[in-house]
């Protein structure tokens, strides 16, 4: 809401039908527009108090279970369950103990405590320790537990007594109980820029449906063929949230195949972005941008990139789209594939990762000098050897005065009139000149 009124309040100062700029978008293209909007803008900034006061007091209206799941209360057909069921999944929401974890006691946390051979036990408060069975007001679970999933790791922290959280909870749907271990992952060295560079990168392009990946060598060039990683972001938090971490599983793997040491993404933040008042009625534009989980999608392939031992390089989004469009998607597109446009702005994303230019090569000199167009590019470094090495020798007059292949000086770089290249073989030195007579 602080956005919504601060872009109507921008757009409100501009003149009625002036146009954006620079990204910014212009003022509003009638009077009624402009009124109706001073309308909207008195709505927001009383419901914008509304909500602060409430935050300040401290009441948040949060509903347990999520609000998809209290209104299936009114449409139970729609929602294929029966009153009994949606009952159940109701009040297991609220069938959950969880407890934050604490480095030095035994076994990482004392109000949960899991031992390393699966025994559970709760630490029960005061007005509850007459149904303790253990020692110290704690109750002992009869079944044991155990980690199918990075269960070698929890072992390694409960032994050493290091922080683990734990979380209790019950699943209406199969009629179990779950114990979840948490625990935050240790410090990993940060590898240098260079580093990561030298083997390469995946340039990666978010997109709405999917990941366009690209695999670029050392010095900027496309390895293989790209590659495209389809997820679904609908249904339920859950669902989206494997499907990207599906999608980035396959992508780490593939990346991990191609001795690739780093991932390349656009540092993106659509928060302030998809705003309705600065987008106005492009709903499909709103809809799209609002769909993409970039804090998600940034949060989760960290994680497991510092789990895979590989390392991610934000970049700048812009221009990252066109310019990849226009300098790499033809050049990619052979008979047999087609190149899309998400998958040129993975190069664009890569290459710039690597710190070279998008642009597939510099502009190459003009005819009339005695170097030919198409033989200098701006792939080479500077530091790399070869690079003002003799070209190859091309048919045809190079020169006025000599056919092609002829004279001394045919590939010999010291003839042309560059800074620290001799003129001619031949020693020579100017004579002084007289200051006076």
């Amino acid at each position: 809401m602080d956005a919504g009124i601060r872009m109507i309040r921008y757009r409100l100062s501009l003149p009625v039908g002036e146009k954006g700029a620079r990204g910014k978008p212009g003022g509003y293209g009638s009077r009624r527009e402009w009124f109706q909007k001073t309308r909207r803008l008195e709505v927001l900034e009383g419901r914008y108090e509304r909500v602060r006061t409430a935050r300040e007091a401290g009441r948040v209206p949060v509903v347990r279970g999520g609000r998809r799941l209290l209104n299936s209360r009114h449409h139970l057909s729609l929602a294929g369950r029966t009153e009994a069921q949606w009952r159940a999944e109701w009040e297991s929401s609220r069938w959950f103990l969880t407890a934050d974890g604490e480095s030095g006691k035994r076994f990482g946390n004392q109000t949960i405590r899991v031992t390393p051979d699966g025994e559970v036990s709760i630490r029960l408060p005061a007005p509850l320790t007459r149904m303790a069975n253990a020692r110290h007001g704690r109750y002992v679970l009869t079944t044991k537990v155990s980690f199918a999933h990075r269960g070698e790791e929890w072992r390694d922290r409960v032994a050493v007594h290091r922080a683990v959280s734990y979380r209790i909870h019950f699943d209406a749907t199969s009629g179990r109980w779950y114990l979840d271990a948490s625990w935050k992952r240790k410090e990993l060295p940060v590898v240098a820029l260079a580093t990561l560079r030298d083997g390469g990168v995946v340039g990666v392009d978010m997109n709405a449906d999917h990941l366009a990946a690209w695999r670029l060598d050392a010095l900027g060039n496309p390895v293989g063929a790209p590659r495209r990683f389809d997820y679904e972001l609908t249904g339920t938090a859950t669902h989206r949230d494997a499907q990207l971490r599906h999608a980035l599983t396959r992508l780490l793997h593939w990346a991990k195949a191609g001795g690739v040491e780093a991932v390349a993404i656009e540092d993106l933040d659509f928060t302030h972005s998809a705003s309705r008042e600065k987008h106005g009625r492009r709903k499909k534009f709103r809809r799209l941008v609002s769909g993409l989980p970039t804090a998600k999608f940034r949060a989760r392939l960290v994680s497991m990139c510092a789990e895979a031992g590989m390392g991610v390089i934000a970049v700048d989004p812009a221009y990252t789209s066109k310019w990849g469009a226009e300098h790499w998607q033809k050049p990619l597109t052979t008979k047999n594939r087609r190149t899309s446009r998400h998958a040129a702005a993975a190069v664009a994303i890569g290459r710039r990762a690597l710190g070279h230019r998008i642009r597939r090569r510099a502009a190459p000199p003009p005819h009339d000098q005695s170097d030919r167009v198409g033989h200098r590019t701006g792939q080479a470094r500077p530091g790399i050897r070869g690079r003002e090495g003799d070209r190859p020798r091309i048919p045809g007059p190079r020169t006025r005065s000599a056919g092609a292949g002829h004279g001394l000086n045919a590939v010999d770089q010291g003839t042309q009139d560059r800074s620290g290249c001799p003129a001619e073989h031949e020693p020579w030195a100017q004579d002084s000149l007289p200051l006076s007579l």
